[in-house]
């Protein structure tokens, strides 16, 4: 969800499959860098390599570059590498939240197979996409500080949680802003 000169991006901690839960405190948000994170839903061991994949890309971007990768060229080396792997698709769907050029946000998802779409409200994805988007369309207002943000997210994933049985046990909401990024867990439903 972006802000004011801030973005936020969070996820559930629940790992399962199907109805069976496995662990409850995995990590679907990850950091690229200070600027940057990607979050990714879908299946645990596609997400992982996925994940790393991405951050050799951006580890020899860096090196040849001498700088970070900027939301957009990150998404677009992420779409990418779904893209390679059409016919054999890894079961993600990513988000992409970051703060660009003059801490402006960045937020973009895609499908399994890369097709990108941008947006400057919010982006939700995983298995609860029609409550998060009931909920995230009903509280987001523009303009939104790092504080107000934070509340923001928080309280739609809490209750985007509550309508979904396959996500859960509380959440993890990092915000973005030019002085870094903060990261803060949420208790939620425990079931």
């Amino acid at each position: 969800m972006a802000g004011a000169g801030c973005v936020a991006i969070g996820s559930d901690l629940r790992f399962g499959v199907q109805f069976q839960t496995l662990a409850t405190d995995h990590k679907k948000v990850h950091r690229v860098h200070d600027r940057l994170y990607v979050g990714l839903a879908g299946l645990g061991t596609d997400a992982a390599t996925l994940l790393a994949t991405l951050q050799f890309k951006h580890n020899l971007y860096r090196l040849r570059e001498e700088r970070d990768m900027r939301p957009a060229a990150f998404t677009e080396a992420l779409s990418a590498t779904l893209y390679e792997k059409r016919f054999g698709p890894y079961f993600v769907s990513p988000v992409v939240a970051g703060l660009g050029d003059r801490d402006v946000p960045y937020l973009a998802g895609m499908d399994s197979i890369g097709a990108v779409e941008t947006a400057t409200d919010f982006m939700v994805a995983g298995t609860a996409p029609d409550s998060l988007y009931g909920m995230c369309e009903s509280m987001w207002r523009p303009g939104l500080d790092a504080d107000a943000l934070f509340e923001t997210v928080a309280q739609c994933l809490l209750s985007g949680q509550d309508r979904d049985a396959l996500a859960g046990w509380g959440a993890v909401v990092y915000v973005v802003t030019k002085d870094g990024a903060v990261a803060r867990t949420l208790k939620g439903r425990m079931d």
